[in-house]
């Protein structure tokens, strides 16, 4: 398929909200606007509930305004994560939104866990993550980006793709980042761009500082042919990937999610079961 989809634009909304009941989290308020919607929530680790979005669309095309907003309760802990990649079409001359806000009480935890965009060339979009963090919540987060459906040998030559993520506590910003690629050949082939390389990935945690032997053991957990960067920040810890390989990315993050989830929060991860393995 090329191009995007002759249909109207969305404005679809999720908002959701999670409380622990009797040693477990659950979702006590879900309100749904299409395309968006959420599965019956799991819990195969117990006291944590994993929950998956669903785009019932297929896609995301020019004029679409994708809102999720999802509050946890104090102790309360809550992965989120999507049902398949995610397609961003080819522009119909207007842009593309989603905007997240996630506000996450004490000593609660959320993970937001999103499987791959693909981004199509010609396509514009822009998304906003905002996190709000109450006193010892932590915040777990990552983006896988394919930029232009490489298996087709297709590049990213037109169009516009934003990425901003800002994470807060009590009014002070905790990180801010900002992310910008213009669909232009220069820019795929520039050291300072993609580097002739088609994904781009992040993954960041935030909450408290993390020790220096930790980024040190996520550095070492590193294999493969793509270039990896990991940063300490100022109340926690920033991985960057730049490749050509879903699979790798992914392996890699997850190894370090694994690493930074039994040393922040005492918990092994626990991969969500509509991953692909």
């Amino acid at each position: 398929m090329s191009g995007a989809p002759t249909t109207q634009p969305w404005c679809g909304t999720l908002d959701l909200v999670y409380a622990q009941r009797q040693g477990i989290t659950q979702p006590i308020h879900n309100l749904a606007l299409a395309p968006l919607k959420i599965q019956r929530p799991f819990h195969p680790e117990g006291a944590v509930c994993h929950s998956v979005l669903l785009h019932t669309a297929g896609g995301i095309v020019g004029g679409d305004r994708l809102t999720i907003r999802a509050r946890l309760e104090p102790e309360s802990h809550a992965l989120l994560t999507t049902a398949a990649a995610s397609k961003l079409y080819r522009s119909n001359g207007f842009e593309a939104q989603q905007r997240v806000h996630l506000d996450v009480g004490a000593g609660a935890c959320v993970e937001w866990l999103p499987q791959e965009s693909i981004v199509f060339d010609g396509a514009v979009y822009r998304q906003d993550l905002r996190v709000e963090l109450a006193p010892d919540a932590w915040w777990f987060g990552w983006e896988l980006t394919r930029l232009g459906r490489s298996a087709r040998g297709e590049r990213f030559v037109q169009g516009n793709w934003r990425s901003h993520t800002e994470v807060w506590r009590q009014g002070q910003p905790l990180w801010i980042d900002r992310q910008w690629l213009p669909g232009n050949p220069a820019w795929l082939d520039s050291p300072h761009g993609l580097h002739g390389r088609s994904l781009v990935g992040s993954f960041a945690v935030v909450g408290q500082p993390i020790a220096p032997e930790l980024v040190a053991e996520a550095r070492a957990l590193w294999q493969g042919r793509g270039e990896v960067g990991v940063t300490r920040l100022m109340a926690g810890m920033l991985c960057r990937y730049r490749g050509d390989s879903t699979e790798e990315a992914r392996a890699w993050m997850l190894r370090v999610w694994d690493l930074l989830r039994q040393a922040l929060i005492q918990r092994p991860a626990c991969p969500p079961r509509v991953w692909p393995l």
